[in-house]
């Protein structure tokens, strides 16, 4: 059995050469495996446990900032959130709650005084990137996928936190790595690394998780701060959270316009 410095050589190599590694062909240690599962079933119940695990829909509330090469490019906007597991998501923005975002599996729609119109591509492809990368979906899809790989990477620190350090890895050749509190078994940082089909440059996008507090038994994280490429991207801070709530599914219908009415 190979030794996990040899993993990592193994992969860094693969990366290297732009290729992702396939998780079957990667010599697993099971005790480091066994490792990274011990961790990671200890953060769901820190989280919660079947609390967390049940969770079917979100609404929450808060103000988000958004910044350019690390620097805020707004004041903040009021937001409420609806969310759906796993792929439903509607927000409203302004004081007026007067734009609204929707998407709904591979779809989305901006709605506006102008109308409904469809997103900016670009813009649904970073959200559906962000999606599927998503912490929530990462811990309840990606750990009950078959052929996942776990990999424990040791003590670390960060954001000023003692943290453990666990690498999944799922048969797509896609990876996340989760830094997780050594006190209290939180998740602490979120990270991800991606090539742009375009320019083939790989890209580095994290986010951060802070000032938890219980709500109906799930700890939750009332700061999310999230990182691309080393600079702040987004910040969002939330003043009201709730679960399970029987989110309607008509929050997240919308349809655009006819272009041709005259066949009515």
């Amino acid at each position: 059995m190979k030794s996990w410095l040899t993993i990592v050589l193994l992969l860094a190599a693969a990366y290297g050469q732009g290729v992702a590694p396939s998780p079957q062909s990667i010599p697993v240690d099971q005790e480091n495996a066994r490792k990274a599962k011990t961790l990671l079933d200890q953060m769901v119940q820190a989280l919660g446990g079947p609390a967390y695990l049940g969770i079917q829909d979100i609404s929450r509330e808060g103000r988000t900032y958004s910044f350019h090469l690390g620097q805020p490019n707004s004041v903040g906007t009021l937001f409420w959130q609806f969310y759906q597991y796993p792929d439903k998501d509607r927000y409203e923005l302004t004081k007026k709650r007067d734009v609204i975002e929707i998407f709904n599996g591979d779809k989305s729609y901006e709605i506006t005084f102008k109308g409904t119109h469809a997103q900016d591509p670009k813009e649904l492809g970073d959200y559906l990137r962000r999606r599927r990368y998503a912490l929530d979906y990462v811990i309840r899809g990606w750990l009950s996928e078959p052929g996942i790989a776990l990999f424990y990477e040791g003590p670390t620190v960060a954001e000023q936190k003692s943290v453990e350090q666990v690498t999944l890895m799922n048969k797509r050749n896609e990876g996340v790595t989760l830094f997780i509190d050594g006190s209290t078994h939180l998740p602490v940082k979120k990270t991800f690394t991606w090539r742009d089909p375009t320019d083939k440059q790989r890209n580095v996008e994290d986010e951060v998780y802070d000032n938890y507090r219980p709500v109906q038994g799930v700890m939750t994280p009332f700061s999310v701060t999230r990182f691309y490429n080393g600079e702040m991207s987004n910040q969002r801070f939330l003043t009201a959270v709730s679960y399970n709530r029987g989110v309607s599914p008509s929050l997240f219908e919308a349809s655009l316009p006819d272009k041709n009415p005259a066949r009515h």
